[in-house]
């Protein structure tokens, strides 16, 4: 759905190096099939919003190509369009959210009552008629997203879409994308939530200083560890102790769930043994994941003492 070939792109001004001369982009090459969800991380400046701008036909590389379902960017959102979600928008200050959508449907041809759906869905009815600069923050995400997501499109690019929502919203979104997911949608977001990104998306893209450091998968077993979740049962008081008895260094991660350490399936068994046998009752194991957070960070570090930064061809 998505390739791109030694994507480069430098602001400045053109046909000149100059001290104002900034590289946001640097031979990236990926290839993103369709029906997958990509996530988009690294540090501020690592040059994400710039590769979203570049996918949807807003900028125009340096050098190198990138195409959207085998078509030019600029090209492929003029005849299929994609639901899109900019970083940073600023609607009128008199719009409402019901004039905004409203104003959507009609430029796509969605039926009447779609606006009205959208204002269910995304939680915004009871501020329908509220203009956008008395709408809290998170209520602006809300109804920028109820717009991004109204029409139907193949290709949804959202840029940093969890700013400003409470964890009742971020859930909801969560649902949301699984559902475009589910539904075939072709799914790139940029995101500094890295928990929910390891939710939601298949692969991860890593970039930093326009660059690409990596592209993990979004969960990964994380060798050796494990999910322990314990039944509460009478007369189970002193279960931390017991798992740590059984488990050194067990860590928990609530009530009645731990990660814990075994060499091999032998130990595990082994370990889990001697905790029945201290009066637990085991509720379900299964393979940890690989914290996404501690991967994205290992492989930032990773290539910076590997390679030094190395400057592109022609660059001293």
């Amino acid at each position: 759905m998505i390739e791109t070939r030694g994507l480069t792109k430098r602001f400045g001004p053109p046909g000149r190096r100059s001290a104002a001369e900034r590289l946001a982009l640097r031979d990236v090459d990926l290839r993103m099939p369709a029906g997958a969800c990509w996530a988009v991380v690294g540090p501020n400046g690592a040059g994400k919003s710039t590769l979203l701008g570049i996918l949807l036909g807003f900028l125009r590389p340096t050098r190198g190509e990138a195409t959207v379902d085998g078509l030019p960017p600029a090209e492929y959102a003029r005849l299929r369009g994609a639901a899109v979600l900019p970083e940073r928008v600023a609607l009128p200050d008199g719009w409402t959210p019901v004039a905004t959508l409203r104003a959507t449907a009609a430029l796509d041809g969605a039926s009447a009552e779609a606006p009205h759906e959208a204002l269910a869905a995304w939680g915004l009815a009871a501020e329908a008629h509220t203009p956008w600069r008395a709408l809290s923050t998170g209520t602006r995400q809300r109804l920028l997203l109820a717009q991004a997501l109204l029409p139907a499109r193949d290709l949804v690019v959202l840029d940093e879409p969890t700013a400003g929502l409470d964890p009742t919203w971020r859930l909801r979104l969560r649902e949301r994308l699984l559902e475009l997911r589910a539904a075939g949608r072709t799914v790139l977001l940029a995101s500094h939530d890295l928990g929910e990104v390891e939710r939601v998306a298949d692969q991860v893209l890593v970039l930093e200083g326009g660059r690409v450091r990596e592209v993990l998968p979004a969960r990964e077993a994380d060798a050796g560890v494990w999910l322990l979740r314990l039944a509460a049962e009478p007369g189970s008081e002193g279960l931390d102790a017991r798992v740590r008895a059984a488990f050194p260094g067990a860590e928990v991660v609530s009530e009645l769930h731990y990660r814990v350490s075994a060499s091999g399936p032998a130990d595990l068994s082994a370990r889990l043994a001697a905790l029945l046998a201290a009066g637990a009752v085991v509720g379900a194991v299964q393979p940890a994941e690989g914290r996404l957070e501690e991967r994205v960070r290992r492989a930032l570090e990773e290539e910076r003492s590997v390679d030094g930064e190395r400057p592109l061809d022609g660059e001293a």
